[in-house]
């Protein structure tokens, strides 16, 4: 099986320590990794920087940057960028958030974060950091993420150069969406693929839909079929397997990485 394109995002095993997880990706044969900024704030970001490099990792990404409805969101924002410099991530995730407090506006708080990233690409290109909008299924319009078809985030990128702003396809948001495919091929024909995850969507969802998503071929998501459409649309960049979901956590993460290869070799590739 190739891992050239395989990524471990670290959320999969987010109890697995930073520096096990390194080791274990390693001894895997993982040579690379997406990284969330609650964990690396945790290890250490020059820390987490110089662990990844030392053991020949290259990060694939850094999650998650956006909510703009925060009264802090441009500070923030600019240090998720600085922070994914200094890792060497070429991709940073922006989740857009909910609906502001005591509104209905669904189309000027997606406007708003149009207009956010736009403030945002400077920075991001300065520092070298591609912004990549993920669209969220639709449960989570109100409270975490306004964009919820992968058409919602092209349109929202669309009025800034594409190696500033692309787009994320994630399986677990998008599966449902019976304009997914076509989308994919035009996020590709416009250049705006920047980030592929992959996770499976298992029912019944747990308390916390959040938490429902599962590992490659555990749910019902033609993982497959999205691989080879993001293929097809050009797309050559790294697959990152990202999966929450409790019990999946309490398990161990060598367990879990072992496992996740076997399946995304028999669902994926």
């Amino acid at each position: 099986m190739s891992l050239d394109r395989f990524s471990w995002n670290q959320a999969t095993t987010k109890r697995w320590p930073m520096d096990e997880t390194v080791a274990g990706c390693v001894a895997a044969g993982v040579t690379q990794i997406g990284l969330w900024r609650d964990q690396v704030a945790d290890y250490g970001l020059d820390r987490t920087a110089a662990l990844v490099r030392a053991e020949g990792l290259t990060v694939t990404s850094l999650c998650r940057a956006g909510f703009f409805t925060a009264p802090d969101w441009k500070d923030d924002n600019r240090r998720a960028i600085e922070e994914a410099a200094v890792l060497g991530a070429p991709v940073l995730v922006l989740v857009s958030g909910g609906l502001p407090a005591g509104s209905r506006d669904i189309d000027a708080a997606r406007q708003h974060v149009s207009d956010a990233v736009g403030e945002l690409v400077p920075y991001a290109r300065d520092a070298g950091v591609r912004l990549a909008i993920e669209p969220l299924h639709p449960m989570f319009a109100s409270d975490r993420c306004v964009v919820s078809t992968l058409r919602n985030a092209l349109d929202l990128a669309a009025p800034y150069p594409a190696e500033d702003v692309g787009v994320t396809v994630d399986t677990y948001h998008l599966w449902w969406d019976d304009e997914v495919w076509s989308q994919i091929a035009r996020a590709g024909a416009e250049s705006r693929i920047a980030c592929f995850q992959v996770a499976d969507w298992v029912t019944p969802l747990p308390e916390g839909v959040l938490l429902g998503r599962g590992l490659p071929g555990t749910g019902c998501v033609e993982l497959r079929r999205f691989r080879e459409a993001v293929d097809a649309a050009g797309y050559t960049g790294p697959i990152e397997v990202e999966v929450f979901h409790e019990d999946v956590w309490n398990r161990p993460g060598d367990e879990v990485l072992k496992e996740t290869l076997a399946l995304y070799a028999e669902h994926v590739l």
